[in-house]
């Protein structure tokens, strides 16, 4: 068993009832780590463990339905995990955990039984945060010292999963990367407004699995989806504060559920439903021969910068979990602007990345992940490190170095927050080189040819020295992350006013051009040259070497009304409007569009091509092209 003592310990766990006739909980097993329902002895039962280096006691809390309190102190500790066998726990069971401990915040201790805390490994949560001086660890007052306030009542559960699953997708689909089109969606963005979705399963995941989604999706000829967070995360307080969230989702709380906030089952008052409720999701789309990329935010938590709520991590083991300035380990090091970093140089977190990964590639089907700010993921010493820890884990790992990797290569506030081109190659990469060059080409500003045919052919300054190919840039115009296409072509400057922060929030250098009129016109010269320049960036992205990201809802014309940072906006602005896209059927193929200030310009020519130029992703667009894809040789590249 191992400790840390410090000068200053929290007080006694919260006093509770024991079940009348309730088995005395057994040894149990350290691994694995959550949650764990199944057999022991020959006696069914739950099997939990969880891992922390400074816990002095940890006391498991079960709940029933009456939301009424059980403890059962964990006896069992080795090598830093502490475990349990409870008889006759099961699937759907409600619980946290309560961890005694060292409290000195200066020394980044802070060990509060008065909290109850999620598993790191929970598998389903179950209710949402109630944001209150409760679920602070420090007293309100005299934040030297612990709160003494029990946080029971206004925190969510932990909830024990029934793994089992009849998986029916067969064979997963596996697209080369030369072949695949990304396609980046928001699970209830993408169907809270579908016409053809049945009304309680919109915003859903079994919205998401329905046939009328999938059926857009085919017809429009992407391979892959692209899906915004959906690991259980919660709304920072502020937002909440405005009457606002966080849409978006990067603010995780649990990197093992799906988010509950997604589920139709859940809505239908059944907790817990949302495992399974994705996994039909995933069964779906992959017997539509589509892949699902999940975007992952291993860079920071919900909890905040050193003084925020103790709602997981930081409670059971804070400085193995974040990262602390060495010299001041009360202080958090922030490389991602949200008040912390998680810390992955410490083997507790980075075996939970790698375990959860593994989960979501094995259990729950995931194809691959988009990795958010992922040059945080590379700094365990400080400086990013192609070779650090997690990379070259994730490079060896035989389950996770299979799956499509791709980053987002910079983060905020370093020196090298800007590392693009920089990843190992079995990575692919965001390349925000490409969408500024892209974006200031089609809007007539002087990039030149050159560098517009770099970027257009692989970018090989970033990736041709380093022995990559074309196919490690992942090309984008737009991402969920700033202007809609439409919007792009229809603003100059942001209009942000919704999101409560004076139009502060939100970059300006967005390389858009209005043509002509900000916002919405009427004029037909301007629409159509605003359809022109749209249609010039489609085929300009799908006829690039590299893999082609497309943002969902640009097929569609959606707009969020010049708001370039809709990252708290849960309304009509940011849930696409469904309409037609143009169909291959219909697609002009034998004129060359006009483009900017009546000149025309040739796309197309070459010798390359690809899978994408006969989908319809390609072809609806394509009439801006002086070819047919039929025109093109047949020579692919990976």
């Amino acid at each position: 068993m191992t400790t840390n003592q410090a000068t200053t310990t929290a007080g006694a766990v919260p006093a509770a009832r024991t079940a009348p006739g309730a088995r005395p909980a057994l040894p149990g097993r350290p691994f694995p780590l959550g949650a764990t329902p199944g057999e022991h002895l020959g006696i069914a039962g739950t099997n939990f463990a969880l891992a922390s280096s400074v816990a002095s006691s940890v006391t498991l809390c079960l709940f029933d339905a009456a939301g009424a309190e059980t403890q059962i102190p964990l006896a069992d500790n080795d090598a830093d995990i502490w475990h349990a066998f409870v008889p006759g726990a099961g699937p759907g069971q409600s619980y946290g955990y309560r961890v005694g401990g060292p409290w000195e915040p200066a020394r980044g201790l802070r060990c509060n039984p008065a909290k109850l805390l999620l598993d790191p490994y929970a598998k389903a949560v179950s209710g949402t945060v109630s944001f209150g001086p409760e679920v602070l660890g420090q007293d309100e007052t005299d934040p030297g010292k612990p709160s003494t306030l029990d946080s029971a009542g206004h925190v969510p559960r932990s909830l024990v999963v029934d793994p089992e699953f009849g998986w029916q997708d067969g064979k997963r689909p596996w697209h080369r990367y030369a072949d695949t089109v990304l396609y980046e969606i928001h699970v209830k963005g993408f169907t809270m407004r579908h016409p053809d979705i049945p009304p309680p399963l919109r915003g859903t995941y079994a919205g998401l699995g329905h046939e009328a989604a999938i059926a857009h999706l085919t017809d429009l000829g992407v391979t892959t989806v692209e899906l915004l967070p959906v690991h259980q995360n919660v709304p920072e307080p502020f937002l909440l504060a405005r009457g606002l969230t966080n849409y978006w989702g990067y603010n995780t709380i649990g990197f093992f559920a799906p988010h509950d906030g997604y589920s139709a089952a859940v809505r239908a008052g059944r907790p817990g439903g949302q495992v399974a409720e994705f996994k039909t999701m995933v069964d779906a789309l992959h017997q539509a021969g589509l892949e699902v990329i999940l975007d992952v935010v291993f860079n920071h938590t919900a909890e905040a910068g050193p003084d925020g709520p103790a709602l997981c991590f930081r409670g059971i083991d804070n400085t193995a979990y974040y990262r602390v300035d060495p010299g001041h380990p009360g202080a958090y090091i922030d490389t991602t602007g949200c008040g912390n970093a998680l810390n992955v140089g410490d083997p507790i977190t980075l075996q939970l990345m790698m375990d959860s990964l593994r989960y979501w590639l094995t259990e729950m089907h995931a194809d691959g992940f988009r990795f958010d700010l992922a040059p945080t993921l590379a700094r365990q010493e400080g400086a990013f490190d192609k070779v650090s820890a997690f990379l070259d884990m994730a490079s060896q790992d035989p389950v996770i170095s299979r799956a499509k990797l791709v980053a987002e290569p910079w983060d905020v506030g370093q020196m090298d927050s800007y590392d693009l081109g920089r990843f190992p190659p079995l990575w692919r990469e965001w390349n925000g080189k490409y969408r500024d060059t892209m974006r200031d080409f089609w809007r007539s500003h002087p990039v030149g040819l050159g560098e517009f045919a770099t970027r257009f052919c692989g970018s090989s300054d970033l990736y041709g020295t380093a022995g990559r190919r074309p196919t490690a840039s992942v090309n984008l115009i737009t991402v969920h992350d700033g202007f809609t296409l439409r919007d792009l072509v229809s603003y100059d400057d942001k209009h942000n006013e919704a999101n409560g922060e004076h139009n502060r929030d939100g970059t300006s250098d967005n390389r858009s051009w209005n043509c002509g009129a900000e916002g919405p016109a009427t004029d037909p010269g301007i629409l159509a040259l605003r359809a022109c320049q749209s249609r010039a960036m489609l085929t300009t992205l799908m006829l690039s070497f590299g893999v082609p990201l497309l943002l969902g809802g640009d097929e569609m014309g959606r707009t969020q009304g010049g708001n370039n940072n809709a990252y708290c906006q849960d309304n009509e602005m940011t849930w696409y409007v469904h309409g037609k896209f143009v169909p291959a059927a219909t697609a002009r193929t034998r004129e060359p569009g006009r483009c900017r200030h009546g000149k025309r310009r040739e796309a197309g020519h070459g010798t390359r091509t690809h899978k994408r130029l006969g989908s319809p992703a390609f072809c609806a667009y394509r009439n801006f092209g002086a070819h047919r894809a039929g025109d093109f040789g047949e020579s692919e590249m990976r």
